[in-house]
């Protein structure tokens, strides 16, 4: 009979495999918050001040296209849990240099996260502690978080779990904060509501519908993280239950930690409210609210959140290039784990880059940093398109090997094909708005390049073939 490629076998040798070291309550509370990072409380005054109160369609557009996107993708992780997550997928159900690419890619996308976040959180610091520069608030930050995730997996759940924590509790105290506010119940404030403020400051879409899609791209990419989820649970007890589980939330994660509060926002704060990109829509609110220290309570949120999204980018970036090298399409040393299971070598090489990053911004000249930048900016747009034609095509595959779907993709197949067609549409109308066109250019440049290499590597290491886990285990009785 010839060989069978599972995860489990790819798992099974001492020193390269990793351990369920994630309790139900880290996988539950990553799933509920580990999305949320700087983009809401920061990056949405931008997306409000170029569509106005239509931003809410972005977020709604956004928000049901990712909802879409983790269905199909829990479909995908329900049936077969892996820490490569959509990479392995993709390399299952389109071809090798499908998984390859997108694999990669993805580890871009979060390695240029870390200088990012690195640097948020290096910003607030220094103007607590104006003595010291930011650069070493950045690499210091990112050392720190990096033991961390050497430690143990539980040591990551761990940390993740109170940061997520915090910022649920944020964002539950400031809808609550807004919501007395409007109902006239804080003493003292007055607060016009979203009908007056939309009738005195030019409408519901006062610039019209285009800034509305050019506010769709943006909230787009806050979204990118959502995902995490199912390459996290790959390394809890009984990861099937938990995919399921975090899938199933993902709707009303959304609705009130993303539309609900910028709602608020918009019933508060006029959108062409010149301080609105400047400072920030969570911390522009709670002035109009007459909220004491308002600016210093959105800094420590703020930084808790950048916080969380770095300590995320470092595990993901590590586990996603662990899952390539077990695959073979990365060094071999990269597979190696620890005794507490852990991928230190993968976890130490993406942090690695990421601190040369960090450097590059602060020591190089900037239109570098910006072009490193671009080459991830349509990544989120190229994974969630991957993730469609996999859970396409798996779904098949599943379906011919006798596998029965516990956990089901809606409306299939013209839902997934309803998500295909318009992510290559978004991709279509990037092109043509300048504000994005280099995005989409750098990035399909780099997916080039790692599609050209992805052919070169495969072509000297034969891939094995997959069939279910359930198939292979009925082969071996």
């Amino acid at each position: 009979m010839s060989k069978i490629h599972t995860s489990h076998e790819a798992g099974g040798q001492a020193g390269s495999s990793l351990a369920p070291g994630l309790k139900q309550r880290h996988v539950t509370m990553l799933s509920i918050a580990g999305v949320i990072g700087a983009g809401l409380f920061v990056g949405s005054g931008h997306a409000i001040a170029a569509a106005g109160p239509a931003v809410l369609l972005s977020y709604l557009a956004a928000g049901t296209l990712v909802v879409l996107v983790m269905r199909m993708l829990g479909e995908m992780a329900v049936a077969s849990p892996d820490t490569g997550s959509f990479s392995t997928y993709a390399n299952r159900a389109i071809g090798p240099w499908a998984g390859f690419t997108i694999g990669w890619l993805y580890w871009w996308f979060w390695v240029l996260v870390i200088p990012l976040e690195a640097i948020a959180a290096a910003a607030i610091l220094h103007s607590w502690f104006p003595t010291v520069d930011t650069w070493i608030f950045a690499l210091s930050i990112t050392c720190g978080l990096t033991l961390t995730n050497l430690y143990s997996v539980a040591r990551y759940g761990e940390f993740e779990f109170w940061f997520a924590l915090a910022k649920v509790l944020a964002i539950i105290a400031f809808i609550v904060v807004c919501a007395i506010a409007l109902v006239g119940g804080l003493p003292d404030r007055t607060v016009s509501g979203i009908g007056t403020l939309i009738s005195n400051h030019g409408g519901f879409a006062p610039n019209g519908y285009a800034p509305v899609l050019g506010a769709l791209l943006t909230t787009m990419f806050s979204f990118m993280g959502t995902e995490i989820v199912t390459i996290a649970a790959a390394e809890s007890h009984n990861p099937s239950k938990q995919i399921a589980r975090a899938t199933n939330s993902v709707i009303w994660r959304i609705g009130l930690f993303y539309i609900v509060s910028i709602f608020m926002i918009v019933s508060i704060v006029p959108w062409n409210d010149p301080a609105l990109a400047v400072v920030g829509s969570y911390q522009r609110a709670l002035e109009y609210l007459q909220i004491p220290n308002a600016k210093f309570i959105v800094d420590v949120v703020v930084l808790v959140a950048v916080a969380s999204c770095l300590n995320s980018a470092i595990y993901t970036a590590s586990r996603m290039l662990f899952a390539l090298a077990k695959r073979g399409e990365a060094p071999g040393f990269l597979r190696a784990t620890t005794l507490a299971k852990v991928p230190r070598q993968a976890v130490i090489a993406s942090t690695a880059i990421g601190c040369v990053t960090t450097v590059i911004n602060y020591f190089a000249p900037e239109r570098l940093f910006s072009f490193l930048l671009a080459t991830s900016g349509a990544v989120a747009l190229l994974v969630y398109l991957v993730i469609a034609i996999s859970q396409l095509r798996m779904r098949k595959k599943l379906v011919a090997h006798g596998h029965r779907i516990g956990f089901r993709m809606w409306l299939y197949p013209g839902l997934t094909w309803t998500v295909i067609v318009f992510i290559v549409g978004a991709l279509g109308v990037m092109l043509t708005l300048p504000a994005h066109q280099g995005e989409v250019i750098a990035t399909a440049g780099l997916a080039a390049l790692v599609v050209i290499t992805g052919l070169i590597v495969k072509r000297r290491s034969p891939s094995q073939s997959w069939v279910p886990d359930r198939v292979v285990q009925e082969a071996r009785h």
